[in-house]
């Protein structure tokens, strides 16, 4: 099924209306609610159930916003593909952090215990290492 025909649906079928974004955002922050209430005491299925009215009051509330699925999953793919590209390459003797091929900063080290720690920096942030040091 198409997303925007099921948005319909679910928009035709909702069992409140409102076009206050405040009042159809507080509901699907209810359901979120709900949901994670349920999965703290263990109940598994009403978790996965309250998720899924869940995700029908984000339609609604998108729907009110005026905000478009399509464009609103491509721009979220988008943003998740910048964030996942963290570079830190070590040099003779600096550390140089780059995010989407752009030099965002760095630092000197002056050995082995330096090198660790920015090691461990870039593990903690997502980055992919390189070592230029020869």
């Amino acid at each position: 099924m198409d997303i925007r025909d099921a948005i319909e649906i679910i928009w035709n079928n909702r069992k409140y209306t409102t076009d206050d974004p405040k009042a159809a955002i507080s509901h699907l922050n209810e359901e979120v609610a709900e949901s994670l209430k349920a999965l703290m005491k263990g109940d598994i299925d009403k978790a996965k159930r309250e998720l899924q009215d869940a995700m029908s009051c984000l339609f609604i509330a998108m729907k009110v916003l005026d905000v478009d699925v399509e464009e609103a999953v491509n721009k979220q793919v988008e943003q998740m593909k910048k964030r996942n590209h963290k570079i830190m390459i070590f040099k003779e003797n600096k550390v140089e952090i780059y995010v989407d091929g752009e030099l965002k900063g760095g630092w000197s080290i002056w050995g082995g215990e330096d090198i660790k720690e920015a090691e461990k920096l870039a593990k903690e942030f997502g980055c992919e290492i390189q070592h230029e040091i020869k």
